[in-house]
């Protein structure tokens, strides 16, 4: 089956499209990748996004006009991925959507949202689209979040030692092989808001990890940093920019007196290589195989490398899952496992109570035509 992921991460910096063929054979799902489209959203759509996100304030029809736009932006990116990755062949769209809240209270998580309505995915394509993956998860009593961990665990299944897969996106989180995975903290997200705060919006992100390298760590800021309650609990456990947003860094600031907007970046790099490295040599990896947009920071995986001797640090191209691409094909993934009426989530991974088939299906041009239920669950992912 020819599947289209489609995922935008908590950057909200573009969708991504990636394209693969996916097979069923034996105890093993064979995964051939065809390649991957970025689409960014133009500036209006990511403005007014932004603008919307904790710590700001936002409308029902704001909402409701932000779904319309993101669903028809995730559409385009997915007939386009059609046409120039599967030659208008493709059978199946997973649409992870744009998370916009995740509700986290007294350490449990209540709800989440992702908007983009998959209604003109459908339509624009004329495939069926499951979309609205992680709700289930929560329903039964799990966070909702790492869904890719059941892809993680399936991928790096057989290798010697204690691998660990780790993203790095606006939000950084791993997955050991006993099924441990949770959010470790923010990854790119502090950096992110650092940079375009301080720059009056021109920057988006630190690219190459420029600024932070031409800056030195501010130790005070660092430790307030660090006292984040959330570092100290225990998975599993999720977060989001609800909490690590520039309102987080203002409030951590205050006081500190007058920062160059370098140390700043530099301090908030060092955070995330420490709360991710913490995290590592917590479940006791041998490996750490990265993926996701701070791998691209050359800055933050140099202190990434530096913080973890003697454990191997490589990214996921090198096993042949091309990093930036990774999240959207393991959506692609989850979507295949749904039509097939099988689980995509990991019981030790979330806290749910059962494993859940995920999402919601939109039927295609051609009415809702599913294929014959998987009569056993995949043990291995294995890339062709």
């Amino acid at each position: 089956m020819r599947v289209i992921g489609l995922m935008s991460g908590t950057s909200y910096d573009a969708i991504d499209a990636a394209a693969a063929e996916l097979d069923l054979v034996g105890d093993g799902l064979v995964l051939r990748p065809l390649g991957m489209v970025s689409a960014p959203y133009d500036d209006a759509l990511r403005e007014a996004l932004a603008a919307a996100l904790p710590p700001g304030t936002t409308s029902m029809a704001e909402v409701c006009r932000l779904d319309t736009l993101i669903g028809q932006a995730f559409a385009a990116a997915a007939v386009r991925a059609d046409r120039e990755l599967c030659d208008g062949r493709a059978e199946l769209v997973a649409s992870h959507g744009q998370t916009v809240y995740h509700w986290v209270a007294g350490g449990r998580v209540h709800g989440t949202l992702q908007i983009g309505q998959p209604a003109w995915i459908a339509e624009a394509t004329g495939l069926p689209v499951v979309a609205d993956f992680r709700p289930r998860d929560i329903a039964a009593g799990g966070q909702g979040a790492p869904l890719v961990s059941l892809v993680d665990l399936l991928w790096l299944r057989g290798r010697p030692g204690t691998p660990v897969a780790l993203n790095l996106g606006g939000i950084a989180n791993l997955t050991a092989p006993d099924g441990t995975a949770f959010d470790t903290g923010p990854g790119c997200a502090l950096i992110d808001a650092a940079a375009r705060g301080f720059s009056g919006g021109r920057l988006a992100y630190d690219a190459d990890g420029a600024l932070a390298a031409r800056g030195k760590v501010h130790g005070a800021l660092l430790e307030r940093l660090l006292a984040e309650p959330y570092y100290a609990l225990e998975p599993p456990k999720t977060t989001g920019k609800e909490l690590f947003h520039l309102g987080h860094l203002q409030e951590a600031l205050a006081g500190a007196g007058t920062l160059s907007a370098e140390d700043v970046v530099a301090t908030l790099t060092a955070l995330t290589a420490r709360t991710v490295a913490d995290a590592v040599r917590a479940v006791r990896a041998t490996e750490v195989i990265a993926s996701g947009g701070g791998t691209r920071n050359p800055t933050l995986m140099g202190l990434l490398a530096e913080s973890l001797p003697g454990i191997a640090l490589r990214t996921s191209d090198a096993l042949g899952l091309a990093s930036d691409a990774k999240e959207a094909y393991a959506f692609a993934v989850l979507g295949f496992l749904t039509v097939h009426g099988l689980p995509g989530t990991v019981p030790a991974s979330t806290g749910a109570r059962h494993a859940c088939v995920l999402g919601s299906v939109t039927p295609g041009r051609d009415g809702l035509r599913l294929p014959p239920p998987a009569r056993e669950k995949p043990v291995r992912l294995v890339l062709e």
